[in-house]
């Protein structure tokens, strides 16, 4: 079917919309959940987001093999890959940024190729000041790198903003 990329702030709306697109679907759906619970502040948002979600669809939750994950879900069901940029954190102190791009592009890859529609969510950090320090440079610059990748292998993309969106379209 396709692949569409959601990009935009925090508490943008962009999650939101990801769960109304699946709805749409009318497919089975599986949540594809990145965010590792590492302290207790994580914990209660993970457990809020499960709750948001209707009980029918699965949940996969994989924190840093994205490919094998997205590999793994039945391809005639919605994908919802939340988020890419808790999956970046996940992996910029664990791996050097040319394996996290290589991952990144064979994942959306992947993702692309399902029959099924796949909705990938992410942060869009890139538009405030410049990071004071070398490691949140660094992610900020990764994770820029991996929007790109999934935009350009998306059929559509959108910037979420104050629950407002925004198509994105290659200027050629």
């Amino acid at each position: 079917m396709s692949l569409v990329v959601l990009l935009g702030g925090a508490r943008s709306g962009k999650s939101q919309l990801a769960l109304q697109l699946a709805e749409r679907a009318q497919a089975p759906v599986v949540f594809l959940a990145t965010g590792e619970a590492r302290d207790e502040e994580m914990a209660d948002r993970i457990a809020h987001h499960r709750q948001e979600r209707p009980a029918s669809w699965a949940t996969v939750e994989e924190p840093v093999e994205l490919e094998q994950a997205v590999i793994g879900v039945d391809g005639t069901a919605t994908l919802i890959v939340d988020c890419l940029s808790l999956w970046v954190s996940n992996l910029i102190e664990r791996r050097p940024t040319p394996e996290i791009e290589a991952a990144a592009a064979a994942a959306a890859q992947v993702a692309a190729g399902r029959p099924g529609l796949t909705v990938a969510v992410s942060n869009e950090v890139g538009l405030g000041i410049v990071p004071l320090n070398a490691l949140a440079r660094s992610y900020r610059d990764v994770l820029g790198r991996v929007n790109a990748l999934w935009v350009a292998a998306a059929d559509e993309a959108y910037f979420v903003v104050a629950g407002q969106t925004i198509k994105l379209e290659e200027l050629t």
